[in-house]
């Protein structure tokens, strides 16, 4: 992504609510990816929705009017009725030689909507994920 003149702020930096912005721009590209496009493909599908339950965002360097930005995602835990996401927002493409400029996790309670309360995830979203994460089914990281 480049960063637009409209996300910065009077410090001359990308305005640090703007990375969720970037971080929800990567979630829906992840839908894509596994071939659940959001929110119809998962929505309409199963009768459930994902709530945002919990963000965590740590801010190591600042982004900058222009520059190129890439957002990292991956789903680094699947529960009972919860994931979770990881994500790195590096300037250009990651180097391992320097810290990425933003690291976060997001935490998404799976909603059964006519009920409003949460239900497990289902068993074809796993599969999807598992495949997507090349992650054998029995890895305990990602089936907690």
């Amino acid at each position: 992504m480049r960063v637009r003149w409209a996300e910065i702020d009077t410090q001359k930096v990308v305005f640090n609510g703007h990375y969720l912005t970037y971080i929800d721009t990567a979630v829906a590209e992840y839908w894509r990816a596994i071939s659940l496009p959001y929110p119809d493909g998962y929505v309409d599908r199963f009768g459930c929705d994902l709530y945002l339950r919990k963000a965590t965002v740590e801010y190591h360097g600042s982004a900058r009017y222009d520059e190129t930005i890439a957002v990292l995602c991956r789903v680094g835990r699947l529960g009972r009725s919860s994931m979770d996401y990881r994500f790195e927002i590096w300037r250009e493409a990651p180097d391992p030689s320097i810290a990425p400029l933003i690291t976060a996790d997001l935490v998404y309670v799976n909603v059964d909507v006519a009920t409003g309360k949460p239900t497990p995830l289902p068993e074809d979203l796993r599969t999807l994920v598992r495949n997507y994460e090349r992650l054998a089914p029995a890895q305990a990281q990602i089936d907690r």
